[in-house]
C-alpha cells in the first residue's frame, strides 16, 4: 500500500498521465455509448463526425497516457539506480535501454598501465561497457617487500587489487576491505587482500586462475589480468652511463647526478605474457595505454615479450593518454612529444593511433603546489614526433580532486567512446544498434556534463558574490575605523588615565590609612 501511494507524490510525475488515461476512458466510453444509442436514420454528418472525433480523442489519450506512464515508470527505475546525477535529475529511459543492451555487449576495451592513472581510466570506462580488461603488472620492481608479504610469501598484487577496486560496482566498500590491515592478535600487520589472494591461489593451484576466478567471485565489471606471472625487475640506464637496478632509487639518483633516463629495461628480458593477455589484445576494439608513470608503469608492461607485437598487429584503435604533470627524477621538463617519443624509442612505431592530452588550463595555485615538489605541467608541445601517423586530440581531461590535479575519468571515457563511434561511422555502420546506442549514451552524458558544469559555475559565482559581499562589509568597517580612529584613540587614552588616577587614589588612601593606624598604635605605646 505504501509503495502504491508513492506513485501519487509530486516528484513521481505520474498523476498527470493517470489523469490523461482517465479522461481518455471517459471520452472513449462516451463516444461508444453515443454510437450504440444513436438513431442512424436521423443522423447528420456533423453529429456522426462529433461522435467519431470524441471517440478518437479518447482512444488517443488512453494510448498516450499508457506510453508516457510506462516511460515514466522506467525513468523512476533509472533514477533509483543511476548515481551519476544528484537527486536523480536529468536521467532518462535511454540510460536504462543502454544498460540492458550495449553494456553487456559493448566494445572490448583493453587498458594497459599501472598506478592511479590506470584506475582512473577503468572507473570511467566501466560506465560504458562491461567488456573492460585491465592488464597490470604483478611486480613491485625491486621495491621493499611489505611485512604482510614476508609473512605470507605472496606475490606483489597492489596494482591488481587497485584495478579490481576501480572496476567494482561498490568500490568504496571493496577499497576498505582490500586495504584493511589487521592490528591485533596473530594477524597483526597482515593485509586482508594478501590473505584473500593467497587463499585463492591455494584453492586454484595457479595464480593466474586465482585472478580469473576472482573476477567472477567479486562480480567486478570486466576483468583484471596480470601482464606476466614472472617476477620482473626494472632497471634504468641514465644518460651518463650509470645503471640503476631498483625502481625506488631511479628518481633520486637521476636528481642527484643531474642527468636523465636514457632507457629502461626489464629482467628477465624473456618474460612471457600471462594466459589470456594476448587474446584480450587481439579481440580488443580499443587499446588504451596510460596514463601512469612513463618509465616505471607504462613502458615496462610494453616490454614484456609479445605485448608490443600483439598491439601493433591488432586492428583496434590504439590510444595513448598523456600525463598531465611531470614526475621528478623521471620526466623533468618533458612535453607530450617527449612522452610519445620515449614509447616509440623503446617499442617502435605502430603502438599509438591517437594521443589524447590535456589543454593545460589549470589554476596556477595548484601548479605551484606541485612546483614545490619538483613537478610541473607537461608542456603541450607535439612538435618533433618521430612518426606522422599519430593523430593528436587536445581535450580538457584534468580535474581538481582533494586539492590534487587528477585525470577526469568521465572525460577520458567519453573521448575514447567518441573515437569508437567515429570509427563505426567511418565504416558506414551508423545504422547498427551498437553505434546508435553508444552514440545515444555519449550524447546523454555530454548533456549531463553540461548541466554539471553549469551547476559548478553557478556555485562558484554564488561563492564569489558572497566573498564580495563580505569584502564590502569589511571595507565599510575599515572606513569607519579610519574616520573615527582619532576619537577612538582618545577615548582609550582617557580610559587608561582614569584607571591610573583611580589606582593612585586607592594607593594614597591605603597609605593614609596605614599612617593613621601607625600613629594611634605609636601614641598608645609611648603613653
Amino acid at each position: 500500500m505504501k509503495g502504491f501511494l508513492q506513485w501519487f507524490k509530486s516528484s513521481a510525475k505520474m498523476k498527470r498521465w493517470m489523469l490523461l488515461i482517465l479522461i481518455g476512458i471517459i471520452l472513449a466510453c462516451y463516444g461508444m455509448a453515443q454510437i450504440l444509442v444513436y438513431d442512424v436514420v436521423d443522423a447528420t454528418v456533423f453529429a456522426i463526425g462529433k461522435i467519431v472525433i470524441t471517440f478518437v480523442i479518447g482512444f488517443t489519450c488512453i494510448i498516450l497516457g499508457l506510453v508516457f506512464l510506462n516511460k515514466r515508470t522506467l525513468e523512476i527505475l533509472v533514477e533509483s539506480t543511476d548515481d551519476r546525477m544528484a537527486k536523480g535529475k536529468n536521467v532518462n529511459v535511454k540510460s536504462l535501454i543502454f544498460n540492458k543492451t550495449v553494456y553487456d555487449e559493448g566494445p572490448n576495451i583493453v587498458v594497459i598501465g599501472g598506478g592511479s592513472g590506470l584506475n582512473t581510466v577503468l572507473s570511467g570506462m566501466k560506465n560504458y561497457t562491461r567488456n573492460v580488461t585491465a592488464i597490470v603488472t604483478v611486480s613491485d620492481y625491486g621495491e621493499e617487500i611489505s611485512n604482510s608479504r614476508k609473512e605470507l610469501g605472496t606475490m606483489p598484487i597492489d596494482d591488481i587489487k587497485d584495478s579490481m577496486i576501480a572496476l567494482s560496482s561498490k568500490n568504496q566498500q571493496m577499497d576498505k576491505l582490500f586495504n584493511y590491515t589487521f592490528k591485533e592478535g596473530k594477524l597483526n600487520g597482515i593485509s586482508f587482500a594478501d590473505i584473500y589472494f593467497l587463499g585463492m591461489k591455494k584453492i586454484n593451484k595457479d595464480f593466474s586462475d586465482a585472478i580469473m576466478k576472482s573476477n567472477e567471485i567479486l562480480n567486478i565489471v570486466g576483468k583484471v589480468l596480470p601482464v606476466t606471472l614472472d617476477e620482473i625487475n626494472i632497471s634504468a640506464e641514465l644518460n651518463n652511463g650509470y645503471v640503476v637496478n631498483e625502481k625506488s632509487r631511479i628518481a633520486n639518483i637521476v636528481t642527484e647526478k643531474f642527468t636523465k633516463i636514457n632507457r629502461v629495461y626489464i629482467t628477465p628480458s624473456n618474460s612471457k605474457p600471462a594466459p589470456g593477455v594476448i587474446e584480450a589484445i587481439k579481440n580488443a576494439d580499443s587499446i588504451i595505454i596510460g596514463p601512469g608513470s612513463l618509465y616505471t608503469n607504462v613502458i615496462p608492461n610494453l616490454l614484456v615479450n609479445g605485448i608490443a607485437k600483439a598491439i601493433k598487429e591488432s586492428s583496434a584503435i590504439k590510444i595513448y593518454i598523456s600525463n598531465i604533470m611531470t614526475e621528478p627524477g623521471q620526466t623533468d621538463d618533458y612535453s607530450v612529444a617527449d612522452h610519445v617519443n620515449a614509447i616509440i624509442d623503446h617499442c617502435g612505431e605502430g603502438l599509438i593511433d591517437y594521443c589524447i592530452y590535456d589543454t593545460g588550463e589549470i589554476i596556477p595555485e595548484y601548479i605551484k603546489k606541485y612546483n614545490k615538489e619538483g613537478s610541473d605541467l607537461v608542456e603541450q608541445n607535439i612538435e618533433g614526433i618521430k612518426t606522422r601517423s599519430i593523430k593528436f586530440m587536445r581535450k580538457n581531461i584534468s580535474v581538481i580532486s582533494d586539492g590534487k590535479i587528477r585525470h577526469d575519468s568521465g572525460a577520458i571515457a567519453s573521448s575514447v567512446i567518441e573515437l569508437i563511434c567515429n570509427d563505426l561511422k567511418y565504416q558506414d555502420r551508423q545504422n547498427e544498434p551498437e553505434y546508435m546506442l553508444l552514440n545515444s549514451k555519449l550524447q546523454s552524458d555530454k548533456r549531463i556534463n553540461k548541466i554539471k558544469v553549469k551547476q559548478q559555475k553557478d556555485k562558484k559565482k554564488k561563492d564569489k558574490d558572497t566573498k564580495k559581499a563580505g569584502k564590502r562589509l569589511r571595507g565599510k568597517q575599515s572606513k569607519f575605523s579610519s574616520k573615527y580612529q582619532d576619537r577612538i584613540k582618545s577615548i582609550k587614552e582617557s580610559d587608561k588615565k582614569i584607571k591610573k588616577e583611580k589606582t593612585k587614589e586607592e594607593k594614597m588612601d591605603e597609605t593614609y590609612k596605614r599612617m593613621s593606624e601607625f600613629r594611634k598604635t605609636g601614641y598608645k605605646k609611648n603613653g
